[in-house]
């Protein structure tokens, strides 16, 4: 057993809230975040609808200067860790910054910018192509420039693993600290890739929704689900030390207990049909945290609004749990903000950690007509009461599965 691990300060730009107190009570009112695309003209594609995050200025978290030498999906990761260390009261003054890292991942990187560059290769020529065009797209480039902006000089590293990216940075994170190689880790996801040929090809592998009804577009769990929609933001965590956050009297909000991931070894982007790789991850975090699969009550799922992952993790979570699976409250932040792609398991942990410390597990929203294979408790209303463990899942494209287990902070 490594040193503990508690969570002491977060941090979110989403599409239904650009700090973590107007996200969570949007998650509380279970507003939604979908409509129309305005990034781009979405009118000629088959998807139409996306959940963009609205009303964000970089400018407003950082020097212009800096902000103008970032594309969007780092942008929203330096103003999300901005909040995280704030929250968290760190004073880089007073730490050794070797000993603050960073892992901030993205599943994507900037299609932005590799869009207008390759406009402007065809147009114009190779020799006006913008200088800053590698450092601009490439996808470590958020870990970097939050390390850069916060003086962070410890491990930094950028975990790509498509969908299961923001979990598994968090979860290589919380390894790094037990491990001894950083008190302090500042970590999460972000992405931004609504974008022409994000929807186009997250379409023409018929992975986005069919549907224009925003209100029945990200349905996790529902029979009539047809697909997932796009979101984009971020989310980040200042993991600490337990003994350290202690020792400058840090406000901690839950420990981190477990970590646990596999691999299907089935398919690029269709999860094992048995479920046997999720739930072997979920196994890998319980023995990792201790827990008896019966005292988990709650899972956040990975839920996607896609036929294939939501039918497949219900049945990884019978199988990692058996008879108990039905005792299980299990929802999907994605009905309220869609697929953040690298940022989702990030969101989706901060969302534990909120309901946690309120005894508050969110509805699914929109979810109205049962799945005869989609069997257990998705929680059509939301659930008051206190409860000790959220196990959160992410699985992603390539057939990775992470899964993380927090648990109420006691001394």
């Amino acid at each position: 057993m490594g040193k503990r691990v508690v969570v002491t300060g977060m941090g979110a730009i989403t599409p239904i809230g650009l700090n973590v107190g107007e996200f969570w009570a949007g998650v509380k009112e279970g507003n939604i975040g979908f409509d129309t695309i305005t990034k781009f003209d979405a009118s000629g594609y088959k998807c139409k609808i996306a959940a963009e995050v609205k009303d964000f200025e970089g400018k407003n978290y950082m020097d212009f200067k800096a902000a103008k030498r970032m594309e969007l999906f780092s942008q929203y990761a330096v103003a999300a860790a901005k909040e995280a260390m704030e929250d968290a009261g760190l004073d880089m003054e007073k730490e050794d910054p070797y000993r603050v890292g960073v892992s901030v991942g993205s599943g994507i990187g900037s299609l932005q910018a590799m869009e207008r560059e390759h406009v402007k290769l065809l147009e114009k020529g190779p020799s006006r192509i913008n200088p800053l065009m590698v450092p601009l797209m490439i996808c470590n480039m958020a870990a970097g420039n939050v390390s850069i902006q916060f003086g962070l000089k410890g491990k930094n590293i950028n975990v790509v693993t498509a969908c299961a990216t923001g979990t598994n940075s968090i979860g290589e994170a919380f390894r790094s600290i037990q491990y001894g190689e950083a008190d302090v880790m500042v970590a999460g996801g972000t992405e931004s890739s609504i974008t022409p040929i994000g929807i186009a090809g997250f379409t023409a592998l018929t992975a986005l929704t069919s549907s224009d009804d925003k209100y029945r577009c990200s349905i996790p769990f529902d029979k009539e689900r047809s697909g997932f929609v796009m979101g984009e933001g971020s989310a980040i965590v200042v993991l600490e030390e337990l003994e350290h956050a202690k020792k400058r009297g840090a406000k901690i909000y839950a420990e981190v207990a477990g970590y646990g991931c596999t691999a299907d070894a089935f398919h690029i982007t269709s999860p094992a049909e048995d479920g046997e790789g999720a739930a072997k991850a979920m196994e890998f975090a319980m023995a990792d945290a201790g827990v008896k699969p019966e005292e988990i009550t709650y899972i956040n799922a990975h839920g996607t609004s896609t036929h294939h992952n939501d039918l497949f993790e219900t049945r990884a979570i019978k199988k990692a749990f058996g008879n108990h699976a039905k005792d299980i409250r299990i929802n999907s932040t994605k009905s309220m903000v869609g697929h953040l792609l690298g940022a989702a398991g990030a969101v989706e942990f901060v969302t534990c950690v909120k309901e946690l410390e309120e005894g508050y597990i969110h509805r699914t929203v929109g979810y109205q007509v049962p799945d005869e294979e989609c069997d257990l408790d998705y929680c059509r209303e939301a659930v008051e009461g206190e409860f000790r463990y959220a196990l959160s899942n992410s699985l992603g494209f390539g057939g990775h599965n992470a899964t993380i287990i927090i648990k109420k902070y006691e001394e």
